[in-house]
């Protein structure tokens, strides 16, 4: 008769056979039921989220980028665990999605690093590999912020050693890290005051837990599904939160993100040269290849180049990059089509766009390709490598037009061999000036320059309808009011949208400026555009006001004010 071992889950008893060691096979299928926990989590950890305005949800993103991460191993019949997760860090990787996805692709990246060719996990294996997981995650920031999905994983390593001192047994140690990974992500509010104030827990952090919690449950045979009271999830209680307490992963003034592979030297320091890039710039992360290391930073304009030439006293360089952020999306489906030709040799400029009428005036700028995406489509990493990967030039330049995918274009770095910059465009009205900056023929370097240089000369604003209740900076919120953002900061918010524009273009000090040109949405009638236009007109008649139909979803409006 098999020796058979118990566990208490939720209040149950489980009983099930010892494992020493796992293999690929059981690896995938341990992988698959966390796809599947996940995905029925999503709304919950999508409820998570701080922010009064539609976005990207962390869920969603996490869900997508495991969903490809295991399409690279679903055919597979390998036994080899090594090979497996090799597969499923490159998926993610390919595939993250957002913030919280890009970050859970730097977690698989370190397991399979330590895994490599290993053929099946034992609890050595699984302890090396967890603590991999967590340094790769935290290399990718500087100054890593406590009470996110980087604290979980810095616990789940923790609680990994701890458990295999008592025991090799892998659901035992699988099981204690669940629970520990739970109490990690009760204790984010404690670490992170942003969350306090929401009275939510982080929602990276929730999804780690749940993607491990679904793998305990495959081991001890539990069920994956959810009750609909468990899918829908409690209601959220938002407090007092300020806005300039948000945490940013890109910090302001950090223009150029610099990606540099390089040969090592034989005796190369890495603690030294993190430590010097550290006085260069942020987001720092130092990934490590076949005999071949990463350097990731972002710096200021006039520190673009020292991160290069500070790398080579450390090895011999292979390949640059410079670049910040790129958004694409291929849009219900729709094949992408250059929308303006291109000689090789040629700088050709790609726009992210949430609209079609938004896109035909970049096309009319110039714009080379128009990708398609904004708030609530984050495109994967793969599709931004599309967007410019056929083109048949090799100077590049992307206008994201949005900061909510940052770290998925991050990962296209290592995808190309064009030269490819991202002028750190954050909404359309930066990237419709920066457009007015490009010459085809131009000078690559200084086109771009004098594209960041006139992000500072257009403030933005964006009118949408509030998710949910909220006070953020003074300003009360009610689910479904107007609210208005100011080059992203929540400024105003009324049950009537003209009262909550005229109050955005005073917050922005429009009468200083002489230009408002305004974009209204997919869903806005042309009673609602004319009346506020009437209202702008009577408050500022001396200024030169432009209507377009920029066909977005979910903002009613964005303004442009020069």
């Amino acid at each position: 008769m098999p020796e058979t071992n118990t566990i208490q889950l939720n209040g149950d008893s489980y009983h099930y056979e010892p494992v020493y060691e796992v293999d690929g096979q059981e690896l995938k299928k341990a992988f698959y039921a966390s796809l599947v926990w996940l995905k029925n989590h999503q709304p919950v950890i999508n409820a998570l989220n701080v922010f009064p305005v539609p976005d990207g949800d962390t869920g969603t993103n996490m869900f997508l980028t495991m969903q490809t991460a295991y399409n690279e191993i679903a055919e597979s019949l390998d036994n080899n665990a090594g090979k497996i997760i090799s597969q499923i860090a490159q998926g993610a990787l390919m595939g993250a999605r957002g913030n919280s996805g890009v970050i859970l692709s730097q977690l698989l990246r370190g397991f399979a690093r330590v895994m490599d060719e290993q053929k099946t996990i034992n609890s050595d294996i699984l302890v090396k590999s967890l603590e991999e997981s967590r340094n790769t995650a935290y290399k990718g920031v500087v100054r890593p912020v406590e009470g996110t999905i980087l604290t979980v994983s810095k616990d789940i390593a923790s609680a990994a050693k701890s458990a295999a001192e008592d025991t090799e047994e892998l659901i035992s140690i699988l099981n204690y890290i669940v629970a520990k990974a739970k109490e990690s992500v009760k204790n984010t509010p404690n670490l992170l005051p942003i969350l306090k104030q929401a009275g939510v827990v982080d929602s990276g952090g929730k999804g780690l837990f749940i993607i491990l919690e679904g793998m305990l449950r495959y081991a001890t045979g539990q069920s994956l599904e959810m009750d609909e009271a468990e899918i829908v999830g409690a209601p959220i209680n938002f407090e007092a939160v300020r806005f300039d307490e948000l945490h940013e992963e890109i910090e302001p003034g950090q223009d150029f993100e610099i990606v540099v592979d390089f040969t090592p030297s034989d005796d190369i320091d890495l603690d030294k040269l993190y430590g010097q890039l550290s006085e260069i710039g942020t987001s720092i992360q130092m990934g490590e290849g076949d005999k071949m290391y990463r350097m990731h930073i972002h710096v200021p304009t006039d520190n673009k180049y020292q991160p290069i030439e500070l790398v080579s006293k450390f090895g011999i360089v292979q390949k640059v990059y410079i670049e910040n952020l790129l958004e694409q999306m291929n849009k219900q489906g729709k094949k992408q089509e250059f929308t303006n030709k291109i000689e090789e040799g040629q700088i050709a400029v790609i726009a992210v766009s949430p609209g079609d009428g938004i896109s035909r005036i970049f096309k009319s700028l110039g714009v080379v390709r128009i990708v398609n995406g904004g708030q609530t489509m984050n495109p994967s990493t793969n599709d931004i490598l599309k967007s410019f990967d056929e083109l048949p030039t090799d100077k590049i330049i992307i206008l994201p037009n949005n900061k909510n995918i940052i770290l998925a274009a991050k990962s296209t770095k290592d995808m190309t061999d064009k030269k490819v910059e991202v002028v750190p465009t954050r909404n359309i009205p930066q990237g419709l000036v920066a457009c007015l900056r490009l010459n085809p023929s131009g000078e690559f370097e200084e086109i771009v320059e004098q594209m960041k240089d006139s992000l500072d000369e257009v403030d933005a604003g964006e009118i949408t309808i509030a998710t949910r209740s909220i006070q953020i900076n003074g300003v009360k919120v009610k689910e479904g009011e107007a609210i208005a953002l100011l080059n992203g900061d929540l400024v105003a918010s009324s049950n009537n949208i003209t009262d909550v524009c005229l109050t955005l273009l005073e917050k922005a000090e429009t009468t200083e400026k002489e230009h408002i040109t305004l974009f209204y949405g997919e869903n806005v009638t042309q009673e609602m555009v004319d009346n506020l236009v009437k209202n702008i007109s009577d408050s500022y008649p001396d200024h030169e006001i432009e209507v377009h139909d920029g066909g977005q979803p979910h903002y009613q409006f964005i303004l442009s004010i020069e």
